[in-house]
């Protein structure tokens, strides 16, 4: 796993938490598994209701595939949290065709996951714009108060040095 994969992950969890409500941690594991990523059809991620880990597959995945997955399996985290694993229920090939209940886990799998991760991206974007969009006005600003000052014919003050200072004056007019 790299470490692009592993900070996004950290970054992700915490939201994903207090988004979805879970009370208990869920275990991650990140599997590196070539001969999967050569399946078209391969696995991506699934989910262990009784040790509440959450199996990443990783391998020739974009990392932002892999946060998707980790945000789909920690809805079925919170599902467990909330009691919907008890009973004992199996995960076998066509389950999310063959049981109702099942199925609506699923469901809610896919839309409140893919909507959490979405909404963290634009949150993510947003703040590192915002931060790059404030930069950008902070030196125009600096830049437009110095061709008015110049235009105006005021100088800018200079930082005074370290020498300059109130408590150096001071001892200068006692000597």
């Amino acid at each position: 796993m790299n470490d692009v994969l592993k900070d996004l992950s950290s970054e992700f969890y915490p939201y994903a938490q207090q988004r979805l409500g879970f009370n208990k941690p869920a275990n991650i594991e990140y599997l590196d598994d070539p001969q999967n990523a050569q399946d078209p059809l391969g696995k991506t991620a699934y989910y262990d209701p009784t040790s509440f880990t959450v199996s990443l597959y990783t391998s020739g995945r974009h990392p932002k595939d892999i946060l998707r997955s980790l945000s789909h399996e920690l809805v079925h985290h919170a599902q467990n949290c909330r009691g919907e694993f008890e009973g004992g229920l199996v995960a076998s090939e066509g389950y999310a065709q063959e049981d109702d209940h099942l199925r609506s886990m699923e469901k809610e799998a896919y839309e409140q996951g893919n909507l959490v991760f979405r909404d963290w991206e634009d949150k993510r974007k947003s703040n590192k714009d915002e931060g790059a969009i404030m930069e950008h006005f902070d030196i125009r600003r600096v830049k437009l108060n110095k061709q008015l000052m110049d235009k105006f014919g005021y100088k800018v003050p200079e930082e005074p040095k370290p020498e300059d200072s109130e408590t150096t004056k001071t001892k200068e007019k006692k000597k």
